[in-house]
Parts: structure tokens; sequence; C-alpha cells
């Protein structure tokens, strides 16, 4: 992945576009990380992946808090007397 200064981002920014069609361009300023241009189709890629991930999650969460005695009922209860 190749890695270009903030600077040079900017001065370039048409160029370091295409270059994201391709793979990753890291973009640092100050000697630190502070952001990665990707193309539209793998920020997509890593969009569906965060969502499936928390999909993934939430199902289990569900699962176990059933598992431990958790309803619907029980969880209104709970939650009307929090405020």
């Amino acid at each position: 992945m190749p890695t270009v200064s903030a600077t040079h981002a900017k001065q370039n920014f048409a160029a370091m576009v295409d270059a994201a069609q391709r793979e990753p361009v890291k973009i640092q300023r100050h000697d630190r990380e502070v952001a990665v241009l990707v193309s539209a189709e793998e920020y997509e890629k890593i969009r569906q992946m965060r969502v499936q991930e928390l999909l993934r999650f939430t199902e289990e969460t569900s699962r176990y808090a059933e598992s431990q005695g958790m309803t619907d009922g029980l969880l209104e209860q709970l939650l009307a007397n929090k405020g």
C-alpha cells in the first residue's frame, strides 16, 4: 500500500483517486497516518463486512441473553425503570 503526504495527496488528488482504484493509499500528516483513500467498491466491501459483523454480534448477544433468562417483557421492564 503506497503512502503519501497529505500535501502530496492534496496537490495530486486526481492521481490519488486513480491509484485508489487499484489499491488503498495511506495518507500521512507530520509522519502520522491520518487517512486511507480507498475505491468506492472497496469501501462498500468493508461496510458490508462491518454490517455482517454487527448482525452476528447482536444475534450472539440475543442468544446469550435468552439463555440467561432475558425475555422481551423483562427487557421492557428494565428499560422502563432506567429513566
